[in-house]
C-alpha cells in the first residue's frame, strides 16, 4: 500500500503536476537502456524544478525511509538509473535552464536536465565549445553525463566529462546543499570533492547545478576512413598512431558486424566486405592536411586495403553520422535476428592500454566463437575504449546464459590486459562484481566508507556501483 503521507508531502512541496503515479509513467521510468539488468517499479516519479524542490523530495523520502533513485534522460547503458520497488524516482528533466555562459571565463552554469546538444548549440553561438560528446548527446543530459562520467568520440584528444566539470551543487542524503569546486581557471583548495561526485551515479548525492569549462571552437576537422582486412590490423594501426605521437581529434573503429548493421539500417555506401573500418579526424588548423596524411600513411603501412579522405565538411559529417548510428543499427540487428521483441543487446564497455587493443579485438572474436553468440565491436579505438555488443535471444535462457558468459569473459580479458571494466558507461548494476575485482578489497572498503559517511541510511540509488 502506498505511504499516502509521503505522496501528500511531495504534492505539497512540488505541486500535483510534478508528482506522477500513473502506472504507465511508472513503468516508463523503471529503467535506462541497459539490457538484462533488474529493475523495480517505483512508487512515484517526481519532477522537481529547483534545488529547493530537490531538497524537499530528498527530505520527505528520508522521513519515510524510502529510497530515492535520481534519473536524467535514462540513456545510460549500465542500469545506473534503474528503479527499485517502492522508490521515489527523482527525475531532473524539468531542471533544464542554462543559467550562465561566460565567454571571458569560458564557463557555463547549467541545471542537470540541460541536454548535451542544447548546451553545445548555445555555447557555439558565442564561439565556444563543450567537448564531451557521448553517442546519446542529442538526448542525454548534462546531469546524467556528470553522474556517469560519460565519454564520447572526441575523448582521444579532449578527455571525458570530468575534465570539464569545475564545480557542482549537490543535495546530500541529509537534505543539505553542498557546493564544490570553483569558477576560476585554477584552484586547489581542499579535497577535490567535485571529482568525488562525478561518476558517483547518484549514490552520494543529487546533482542540481553544474559549472563546466568551455573551450574556443576548434578548427574545422579533416576526416578519413581506412578499411582493413582484419580488426587486428586496425588495432595495430591505432597502436602505431599513438606510438608516433599523432593527435587525432577522433579515432573510431567499427567491425564488419557494425558496418553491415549500419548499412542495413540506413544505406550510405559503407564497405560491408571490410573486416574493420577506422574513422579518423584531425582539427589542427594549418597542420591538419599534413597530420591527416601522416595518419593515412600509418594506416597504409598497417595493411589498410583502402584509405579515403573526405572531400568536404558535408561528406565528413556523413561519415561521423554513420558512427553515431551504430547503437540504433545494432538494436535493429538484434530485433531482426530474434523477432517478436526477443532480440537483446548486452553492450559491454571495456578499456585497455592502446598497445593491447589488437589483443582485445582478437580475444573478443575468440570469445564470440567459444560462446556461440554474435558479437559486434565498435568504439573509441584512439583511447582503447571498445564496446563489444553481444546479441542474445531474450526468450531463450540458453542464449542469455551464453551472452552473460561472453560478457564476463570479455571483462576478464580486459582486466588481464591491464584495462578497466568501464571506460565511460559507468558501473550501475551491470558491473558491480567486476568493479570489486578491479579495485580489490581495500578499494571496496574505501568506497563503502565514503558511501556510509554521505548516505548512512543507504537511501540514495541503492544497489548501484557496490
Amino acid at each position: 500500500m502506498a505511504p499516502t503521507n509521503l505522496l501528500d508531502d511531495l504534492r505539497d512541496a512540488l505541486g500535483g503536476d510534478a508528482v506522477l503515479t500513473d502506472p504507465d509513467l511508472l513503468r516508463m521510468h523503471q529503467r535506462d537502456e541497459a539490457d538484462l539488468c533488474a529493475a523495480g517499479t517505483p512508487l512515484v516519479v517526481t519532477r522537481p524544478r529547483s534545488t529547493e524542490q530537490v531538497v524537499a523530495v530528498v527530505r520527505a523520502a528520508a522521513r519515510h525511509g524510502v529510497p530515492v533513485v535520481p534519473q536524467g534522460a535514462r540513456t545510460g547503458l549500465a542500469g545506473a538509473a534503474n528503479a527499485v520497488d517502492g522508490a521515489v524516482v527523482l527525475s531532473t528533466v524539468a531542471m533544464d535552464e542554462i543559467r550562465e555562459i561566460d565567454p571571458v571565463s569560458r564557463i557555463a552554469v547549467v541545471q542537470p536536465g540541460v541536454v548535451n546538444a542544447a548546451l553545445a548549440g548555445a555555447v557555439a553561438k558565442q564561439g565556444l565549445w563543450y567537448p564531451p560528446d557521448p553517442g546519446s548527446w542529442e538526448s542525454s543530459t548534462i546531469g546524467g553525463n556528470v553522474a556517469t562520467n560519460a565519454g564520447g568520440m572526441c575523448c582521444v584528444k579532449y578527455g571525458v566529462t570530468t575534465e570539464y566539470v569545475l564545480g557542482l551543487e549537490v543535495v546530500l542524503a541529509s537534505g543539505e546543499v553542498l557546493r564544490t569546486g570553483r569558477r576560476t581557471a585554477k584552484g586547489v583548495a581542499g579535497y577535490d570533492l567535485t571529482r568525488l561526485f562525478v561518476g558517483s551515479e547518484g549514490t552520494l548525492g543529487v546533482i542540481t547545478e553544474v559549472t563546466v569549462a568551455l573551450r574556443p571552437a576548434p578548427a574545422e576537422s579533416l576526416t578519413l576512413v581506412a578499411v582493413f582486412p582484419s580488426t587486428a590490423a586496425a588495432g595495430a594501426a591505432v597502436a602505431e598512431i599513438a606510438a608516433r605521437g599523432l593527435t587525432p581529434s577522433l579515432l573510431e573503429l567499427l567491425d564488419q558486424t557494425h558496418l553491415r548493421a549500419i548499412e542495413a539500417y540506413q544505406p550510405m555506401g559503407l564497405r560491408t566486405d571490410a573486416q574493420a573500418l577506422l574513422l579518423a579526424s584531425v582539427d589542427t588548423g594549418s597542420r591538419a592536411a599534413d597530420d591527416l596524411a601522416a595518419l593515412a600513411a600509418v594506416c597504409e603501412t598497417a595493411g589498410a586495403d583502402e584509405v579515403y579522405a573526405a572531400t568536404d565538411a558535408v561528406e565528413a559529417a556523413a561519415l561521423l553520422q554513420a558512427r553515431r548510428l551504430a547503437h540504433p543499427a545494432m538494436e535493429k540487428f538484434a530485433a531482426d535476428a530474434y523477432p517478436g521483441g526477443n532480440g537483446g543487446l548486452v553492450i559491454d564497455d571495456v578499456a585497455v592500454p592502446r598497445g593491447s587493443l589488437a589483443a582485445l579485438l582478437d580475444g573478443v572474436a575468440r570469445i564470440a566463437a567459444e560462446c556461440e553468440v554474435p558479437i559486434g565491436v565498435v568504439g573509441h579505438a584512439g583511447d582503447g575504449n571498445m564496446h563489444p555488443n553481444i546479441v542474445v535471444d531474450r526468450a531463450d535462457p540458453a542464449s542469455v546464459e551464453r551472452g552473460r558468459r561472453a560478457f564476463d569473459e570479455i571483462m576478464r580479458l580486459g582486466l588481464d590486459l591491464g584495462g578497466t571494466c568501464t571506460g565511460e558507461h559507468g558501473v550501475g548494476l551491470l558491473k558491480r562484481d567486476w568493479l570489486a575485482r578491479e579495485i580489490g578489497p581495500v578499494g571496496v572498503r574505501v568506497h563503502q566508507a565514503i558511501k556510509s559517511a554521505l548516505d548512512p541510511a543507504g537511501l540514495l540509488n541503492p544497489g548501484k556501483v557496490l
